[in-house]
Formats: structure tokens, C-alpha cells, sequence
């Protein structure tokens, strides 16, 4: 349920997902570099905040704390918050969820990043409730603790941020070699084209 009258920068989206948030009391931003030019120039961490608009733990979160007014202050004040709808940046998706992977073991949505202005990850998890619950860390401590390390314990973030980086460089590089040449697939398809039913469909002879 929409907790402020006045609409923030997702209202100009056509995402039904980023619309279901274009009321929330969080400055959201879409992704885009408005939102990382703020972060540099402000000196803050991001939050990319990543769903779908039929996602159950999205709907939970969203009014446990994006609705709510204490978390949207700290993360209005403290933070570049930006919302990512997965079906329709399904890239920016796919290359944090394996960051979270790395760094926590397992993935699922809603997905929280946290990243530099320069867009490397150094914190990653999927629900939080707002305070520590069910075996999890409270939305509201996570905040106050990636604020404090931020700005005091810099390095740190730096470097995790920088093994998170050349990790995803390692795995990209990785699907690269593996990827099929040009002349395998053309061969392959061929192959099929040959053993294709024009008249009944499918390949080969009956059945």
C-alpha cells in the first residue's frame, strides 16, 4: 500500500514493478547514471534493490520498510537507493545475483546490492525483515552497519568491493572461452535443418 502522496522518480517508469514503489517514501531512482553521478558526488554507498512485480518477499519487504518512514529516512539521507525490475533489466539481474551468490551462498528476491559510486558490489543479501528476525539480519542494523564501515573503515569496503569485481571479470571470462563458435553452430544447424519435417513437423522419421 502507497504510504506517500507524493510520488518519487519511479512514476515516470512504465515497469509495472517500479510503479507499485513510485509511492513509497524512499527516493527511488531507476537505474541509470543520474543516480551514480548523485552517489560520487555526495560521497554515499548505493543500494540497487532488484524484484519483480508478482515476487511475495518483494510485496513483504516493500511494506516492512520501503513503505515504512524510519527506514526511508535513513536510506533517504544516508544512501542513492535505486529500484531494478529483473524481467525488464534482466542483465543488471543476472550479474548481481551471482555477487550474492559468491558472497552469501544462495540468491532469490528480493535482491539487495549494496555498491560504490563506481558501481562495485561489497554487500549483497536478498529479504530482510526490518529488524533481526526468522535467523535474519534486521534491514534497519544492515543499514547502520554498511553506513558505518563506509565511511570509516573504507579499505575494507574498498577491497571487498574490488574481490567482488575481478571475481565476476573471472567468471565472465570464463563463459567467454565457453561460448560456441560461429562455425559449430552454423554446423549444428544445418544438421537440423537437414532432419527436419517440412510436411508433419519435428525431426527425423515417425514417430
Amino acid at each position: 500500500m502507497p504510504t506517500n502522496n507524493k510520488p518519487n522518480r519511479l512514476i515516470a517508469e512504465k515497469s509495472p514493478y517500479l510503479l507499485q514503489h513510485a509511492h513509497n517514501p524512499v527516493h527511488w531512482y531507476p537505474w541509470g547514471q543520474e543516480a551514480f553521478d548523485k552517489a560520487k558526488r555526495e560521497d554515499k554507498p548505493v543500494l540497487v534493490s532488484i524484484g519483480y512485480a508478482t515476487c511475495h518477499w518483494c510485496h513483504v519487504m516493500a511494506h516492512e520498510s520501503f513503505e515504512d518512514q524510519q527506514v526511508a529516512d535513513i536510506l533517504n539521507e544516508h544512501f542513492i537507493s535505486i529500484k531494478v525490475d529483473r524481467e525488464e533489466r534482466p542483465d543488471i539481474d543476472s550479474m548481481y545475483m551471482s555477487v550474492c551468490q559468491m558472497m552469501t551462498g544462495q540468491g532469490g528476491w528480493p535482491l539487495n546490492v549494496f555498491v560504490t559510486p563506481d558501481q562495485k558490489p561489497f554487500y549483497a543479501g536478498t529479504y530482510f525483515p526490518k529488524r533481526s528476525a526468522y535467523g535474519r539480519p534486521g534491514f534497519i542494523e544492515a543499514l547502520t552497519q554498511l553506513l558505518d564501515a563506509y565511511h570509516n573503515d573504507r579499505d575494507h569496503i574498498e577491497s571487498l568491493a574490488e574481490k567482488a569485481t575481478n571475481n565476476l571479470r573471472i567468471k565472465a571470462a570464463g563463459q567467454t572461452e565457453n561460448t560456441l563458435s560461429q562455425e559449430a553452430i552454423h554446423k549444428a544447424y544445418y544438421q537440423l535443418m537437414s532432419s527436419f519435417d517440412t510436411l508433419y513437423g519435428g525431426f527425423g522419421s515417425a514417430p
